[in-house]
C-alpha cells in the first residue's frame, strides 16, 4: 500500500524512539559489532528499505542508488512523493550533507520537484556498539538548510570549492527554520550561485528554475 511521508513518519514515530540496534558484520566464522559511526546512516536507510517491505508499504529507488531520492513512495505519483534519509550523532551538531551542491544546482532548475522531496531525519547516539535511535524529523530542504559565514547558504567548502550544502542545527534545537520558504532558500540559493559563479550564471539560473517551475506547476515562482 502507498503511504505518504507523513503517515510513515507517524508510524516511525511511535516504532522506533528509545529503540536499540546494533551493526553486525560477519565473514566466515568471524562476527564484529560496528562501534563507529561511519556506516550508521547507510544501515538506517537499508533498515528502513526492509521496514517498508515488512510492513506492506510501498516503495521504489531510482535504477542508480546513487541519485536522488533515496525512495520514491508512490507508483502512480512518484515525483511528487519523493523521501530522502539522513542521519546524525544526537550529542553533536548535525553535519550531514543534505546534497553535493552543483548536483543539486543543476537539478532543482531541470526538476524544480525536487524542492518538495521529503527529509526523513534520524537523530541518534551510540555507545559501545548500541544505536539507540533518540528524535526523528520530517522535513522540507528549507527547513534544514542554514545560511553560512562565506555564502548565503551554508555550505562545505574545500579550497575555495563548495562541495556540499549543510544543515543548521536550528531543527535540532527546535527553533524556527532559517529559512521561512522555498522561495526564501532558493533566493539563498540564487545569491550563492551570484558570487560563487558570477551573475550571469546566476541569471540563467534562476531563468530555467522559473521556466520549468512554471512548466510543472502552473505558477508563478515569486523570487
Amino acid at each position: 500500500m502507498e503511504k505518504t511521508a507523513q503517515e510513515i513518519f507517524t508510524l516511525l514515530k511511535s516504532t522506533v524512539i528509545n529503540q536499540v540496534g546494533r551493526i553486525v558484520f560477519s565473514l566466515g566464522d568471524t562476527t564484529v559489532t560496528m562501534k563507529t559511526t561511519d556506516t550508521v546512516g547507510n544501515s538506517l536507510q537499508s533498515w528502513l528499505q526492509q521496514w517498508f517491505l515488512d510492513n506492506d508499504i510501498y516503495e521504489s529507488e531510482p535504477t542508480n542508488t546513487q541519485e536522488f531520492p533515496d525512495f520514491y513512495l508512490s507508483e502512480s505519483n512518484p515525483k511528487d512523493n519523493m523521501l530522502e534519509v539522513k542521519a546524525f550523532n544526537y550529542n553533536a551538531s548535525p553535519a550531514f550533507d543534505i546534497a553535493n551542491y552543483e548536483s543539486y544546482v543543476s537539478s532543482v532548475a531541470e526538476k524544480p520537484y525536487r524542492l518538495n522531496a521529503d527529509y526523513l531525519i534520524f537523530g541518534y547516539t551510540m555507545a559501545d556498539g548500541d544505536i539507540t535511535i533518540k528524535k526523528l524529523w520530517l522535513k522540507k530542504i528549507w527547513e534544514i538548510a542554514g545560511r553560512g559565514k562565506r555564502y548565503p547558504l551554508n555550505t562545505q567548502v574545500k579550497r575555495n570549492v563548495i562541495y556540499n550544502i549543510r544543515p543548521s542545527s536550528s531543527f535540532k534545537n527546535g527553533l524556527p527554520s532559517v529559512f521561512s520558504s522555498k522561495e526564501d532558500f532558493l533566493k539563498a540559493v540564487y545569491e550563492t550561485q551570484k558570487m560563487y559563479r558570477g551573475e550571469n550564471n546566476a541569471n540563467d539560473w534562476l531563468e530555467k528554475l522559473k521556466t520549468n517551475f512554471r512548466n510543472y506547476y502552473h505558477t508563478t515562482l515569486e523570487i
